[in-house]
């Protein structure tokens, strides 16, 4: 399943809330649906029954749903359900789902509303070599033994369609196309097997970077930091895990800058498995549900290997199959 959050502006500003894709372009509000259902039980106080039950963010849903990915496919099962039985709006006349095709004042949010951590690793090998290349160093035999990464700004990320920030501190803009695990269940000391049941979903991310102000950084041997809190960019849906098998992908992973292709490259060229990073990262500490984990760039998935660089204006799409693309445009440096 697709699960996402949608923005629809109105006369009171604003909303975002959570919903799930039914098909291509149809979305289901799960708090609306699950809302419509208590009504139709006859439920006391079924808005409140419904609030409690199926929150209308996703943050606050994964803290009450011990097992997403099942509130997630007993959702879907419940809108048929309800669709047989013509129950297509709550009392109040919200709309339990709806085309976006169909409405202009509709986009979609981040598929993430908040982040309690990001941890990015760094995991795909022809992209380490590069770096340590450019840098005139071997690549640490420490890389082959753990799988290290950097915790970064949980409050920066930014939706598909938002405009790219240029910070005033770097004149190197970069992006970085990497496959992330959005973390659905609590866990510390998992091992390799049992990790992926603590996955609710993959999604595309695309780590930006101030490669100028990197590049110092790490001649200091402590960061990133700034070169990378300023900003990320995530989405448009979580894919669940199950529809991968509860295994790693092997998805196709590209990047275009105006319709040409820079970057492409495989989910599954990690040199280190998902269980294996969240193995690590959980070693006497808790992973809990809204943690992000990035993959760390997939080879040739940014413009530092390439040594092209994007420009205010471009149009960047950052794609994965079965998941979806991550369309931005490049703004105007910050002066």
């Amino acid at each position: 399943m697709k699960i996402t959050h949608y923005k629809r502006s109105g006369s009171q500003g604003e909303i975002i809330r959570l919903a799930f894709f039914f098909n291509q372009s149809t979305l289901v509000d799960c708090n609306f649906l699950w809302r419509a259902q208590f009504e139709d039980q006859g439920a006391n106080n079924p808005k409140r029954k419904a609030a409690t039950f199926s929150p209308a963010l996703l943050s606050e849903l994964l803290q009450v749903q011990d097992n997403g990915i099942d509130f997630f496919k007993e959702s879907y099962e419940l809108f048929k359900t309800l669709s047989r039985k013509g129950i297509l709006k709550t009392h109040d006349g919200a709309d339990i789902s709806f085309d976006l095709k169909d409405h202009k004042n509709l986009s979609l949010d981040k598929p993430i509303d908040s982040i309690n951590c990001f941890r990015d690793f760094y995991t795909h090998e022809k992209h380490v070599k590069i770096g340590f290349e450019k840098r005139g160093e071997p690549v640490p035999e420490e890389w082959y033994k753990i799988p290290v990464y950097y915790k970064s700004n949980t409050a920066g990320f930014i939706a598909t369609d938002d405009i790219i920030p240029w910070p005033s501190f770097t004149q190197k803009l970069d992006y970085e196309l990497e496959l992330a695990a959005v973390i659905g269940k609590r866990g510390k000391n998992l091992t390799e097997a049992n990790a992926y049941s603590h996955i609710l979903g993959f999604t595309v991310l695309n780590d930006l970077s101030a490669r100028d102000l990197q590049k110092d950084e790490m001649k200091v041997r402590l960061g990133p930091s700034k070169s990378k809190d300023f900003a990320s960019i995530i989405g448009p849906v979580i894919v669940t895990s199950d529809e991968f098998h509860f295994q790693d992908p092997d998805l196709l992973m590209t990047a275009r800058v105006n319709g040409d292709i820079w970057s492409q490259g495989r989910t599954s060229d990690s040199y280190y498995s998902w269980g294996e990073m969240l193995a690590f990262a959980s070693k006497d500490e808790w992973l809990l549900p809204t943690d992000v984990c990035g993959s760390g760039t997939v080879g040739t998935g940014c413009g530092l290997e390439l040594d092209k660089w994007i420009r205010p204006g471009d149009l960047l799409e950052l794609e994965i199959e079965q998941i979806g693309i991550l369309k931005n445009i490049v703004g105007i440096p910050n002066k």
